[in-house]
């Protein structure tokens, strides 16, 4: 556990209670930052006021990096202000790296040599190299969507010789198509799809094709498949002569040919207050861990070459509270949400969309429109401003650029009040940022800031901040805002800057930072991880991250340790610093998240098989066999669910009793014994509901004892 930092108070050890309980790790406790040696605030000092909210921010839990095409934007042919002068600069003022054309379904009809989209309206410059302009004009890479709809492999192919032989744009990323999985083929569709064939398995046999004919003309090039996103129909729905559902088909055939995989995730709800949004916001980790796990079952080792763009964010809330300030939080909150939970690049639907529904939110005309400018369209008599006014969500993603840009490191902060998040980014250059966005529309909150391995300097912070009667991003007057305390005004977004205290923190170690973990070999209860060494290292330390608290897990003079005595079916997330000869910490590396699994030589075997699916319920049957030499009679059944959302609505065949995740199930009154040798087997049902991802339970006991899972 590394010492924790309250600027400006006693410190006394600064060490967390697990910490001084773990003393036979106190030679590796040794290792960790220095503590600061500031004292109590003297008599003369103001009081400072009583927080209402903690924020503990832990440097030595890193998150992952920020990419040079993190922050992004859609744009769509059918916008006739997408290339307006006005847009590149808006958008390199908020650090935009990433612009996606030309514009969700469109793309499944767009023809880029012609410049057609037959069916659609394409508004007068728009073109491709227009776009282009506006890409290179903001500082930008293009996400460009290959044509599957009504495109062929040797057009997309020709596109990809446009751009990048002929113009030498160097577009690197490509998806094939857009929400395929609305073509139809599960009764549902909104995408235009000419082939006869609507399954996720000419899906992937077409995504092949197109691999192959568009890296035949540029194999640097990365190439994106369509998945849907776990929880969100239609997930988990089988189509009439399926194998499987749309992504596990999709995986299945695709993994070696792919480089990414694109997912979309809008809110949904129709609650103007924004707190509906907001609240479902906590949803998505979920929702991305279990997109990483789906690649990894179909990747293995491959897997981390894979990367997730979700390429297509809002809270789509009927039309309301679109503009206004609640999504301008809402923007910020999700940006950095999906970029701390493995996501390499986020698109906000959209640049320009068009005004909706009318309505008044936080004493503001909300104009219901998606997009971050205004396109200057009206709804009877009320127009939007002039286009390209930036509405909140512009400002929000605008937040982002100033908590960190490419290459910086997202480390994990917690906040002890629901409605306040806090995100932050540790700068190469070894400051520290801190984003706190106040929720609330009614009170501010008063806000202690903690710190785990950083130390603050005494200068003051800088400051930026949105709220109400901010016009664009405000810099705060210096002496306003300690290290240690902030207040954030209602409906407001605060970013903390603290530069270290001279001597402390990664640049003041000799050692560099270690490569991402790898898990060489996991089994139920041990995990041997590797990682490429460090300059300047004289030895590794391995913490596990719990939120923004982390506990020291493993140590090595090589790059290499073995984790043993681990539960079975349990997930865990590791970084690896290293350690200098004078015990000064690097930075960490990357994380690497893994599930522990099952004994195979248990003394019973369970199969949980999900029969069936529709978005957010199921249908599931638990097969269990006794492989003991003793038969079993009186039999009971437990697992606890991956996620919160996840419970047994109905059961047959045994009593089911759920508290909290955790499952129960009891053999019915009259049930024969369990055989001994697996010569027998008792199999149960129940009907499941899910909000959200729909995870296979990773491990199951009978009587209390481990089973080997199928």
């Amino acid at each position: 556990m590394p010492p924790l930092h309250r600027p400006g108070r006693p410190t006394g050890t600064g060490l967390h209670p697990l910490a001084r309980a773990a003393a036979v790790l106190s030679a590796a406790l040794a290792l960790l930052s220095p503590l600061s040696a500031a004292g109590p605030a003297s008599a003369a000092s103001p009081v400072a006021p009583v927080a209402d909210t903690v924020v503990r921010v832990n440097t030595q839990a890193a998150l992952g990096r920020l990419s040079d095409v993190a922050r992004g934007v859609n744009a769509a042919i059918w916008d006739s202000h997408m290339n307006d002068p006005e847009v590149a600069t808006l958008m390199k003022a908020a650090d935009v790296g990433a612009m996606r054309y030309p514009g969700g379904s469109y793309a499944d009809i767009y023809h880029w040599e012609t410049h057609t989209a037959p069916g659609g309206y394409v508004a007068p410059g728009t073109g491709f190299d227009a776009f282009m302009g506006t890409v290179r004009a903001t500082g930008a890479q293009p996400i460009l969507i290959a044509n599957y709809g009504s495109g062929t492999p040797e057009e997309a192919a020709g596109w990809v010789r446009y751009a990048n032989v002929t113009k030498d744009y160097d577009a690197k990323y490509w998806e094939i198509g857009n929400e395929i999985y609305g073509n139809g083929h599960y009764g549902s569709g909104w995408e235009h799809d000419e082939h006869e064939d609507k399954s996720p398995r000419e899906y992937a046999r077409q995504v092949r094709a197109y691999a192959a004919a568009m890296k035949a003309v540029d194999p640097t090039i990365k190439i994106g498949v369509v998945l849907t996103t776990p929880g969100h129909w239609p997930d988990g729905v089988v189509a009439e002569g399926d194998a499987g559902d749309w992504n596990h088909t999709v995986l299945s055939q695709v993994t070696d040919v792919i480089d990414f995989v694109s997912v979309h995730w809008y809110a949904g709800g129709s609650d103007t207050s924004a707190q509906d949004a907001m609240t479902r916001l906590t949803r998505l980790p979920g929702e991305l861990r279990e997109v990483r796990n789906q690649i990894d079952r179909y990747a293995g080792a491959d897997s981390p070459r894979i990367g997730i763009a979700l390429t297509e964010i809002n809270t789509n809330t009927g039309g309301a509270r679109l503009t206004a300030r609640p999504n301008g939080l809402f923007a910020a909150d999700a940006f950095m949400t999906a970029l701390e939970n493995g996501v390499f690049n986020v698109d906000w639907w959209n640049t320009h969309n068009g005004a909706g529904q009318i309505t008044t939110v936080d004493g503001e005309t909300d104009y219901g429109d998606m997009g971050m400018l205004s396109s200057g369209g009206c709804t009877g008599d009320v127009c939007e401003p002039a286009p390209n006014t930036p509405f909140h969500p512009y400002y929000g993603m605008k937040m982002t650029s100033e908590l960190g840009t490419a290459g910086d490191t997202m480390v994990a902060a917690a906040s002890s009040a629901q409605d306040l998040s806090a995100h932050a980014v540790h700068r190469r250059d070894g400051r520290l940022s801190v984003l706190l966005i106040n929720k609330n529309p009614d009170a501010a909150r008063t806000v202690d800031l903690e710190y785990a391995g950083f130390v603050p300097s005494a200068a003051a912070p800088e400051v930026s901040r949105y709220a109400r009667g901010d016009s664009d991003i405000t810099e705060v007057a210096a002496g306003e805002t300690a290290a240690s305390q902030v207040t954030v005004p209602p409906y407001a977004m605060l970013t903390v800057t603290l530069t270290p205290r001279p001597g402390t923190g990664p640049g003041a170690s000799a050692a560099g930072i270690p490569g991402t973990p790898k898990a060489e070999a996991v089994t139920d209860t041990t995990a041997r991880l590797s990682w490429d060494g460090a300059q300047g290292a004289a030895r590794y330390l391995v913490q596990e991250r719990d939120g923004a608290h982390t506990r020291l897990v493993g140590e090595a003079t090589g790059t290499s340790v073995t984790l043993r005595n681990l539960p079975p079916g349990s997930t865990h997330t590791v970084n690896v610093l290293a350690a200098d000869a004078s015990g000064r910490l690097s930075a960490p590396s990357a994380p690497l998240t893994f599930t522990t699994g099952t004994p195979s030589d248990a003394a019973c075997a369970v199969t949980y098989h999900r029969d069936t699916s529709w978005g957010n319920g199921f249908v599931a049957t638990i097969t269990v066999r006794n492989l003991s030499d003793t038969p079993i009679t009186g039999w009971t059944v437990d697992w606890d669910w991956p996620t919160d959302r996840q419970s047994v609505s109905s059961g047959w065949n045994a009593a089911f009793h759920q508290t909290g995740r955790h499952v129960r199930v009891t053999a019915p009154d009259g049930a024969g014994p369990l055989a001994a040798d697996g010569a027998s087997t008792a199999s149960f049902g129940f009907v499941g509901a899910n909000d959200g991802p729909n995870p296979d339970p990773t491990a199951f006991r009978l009587n209390g004892s481990v089973c080997s899972t199928a």
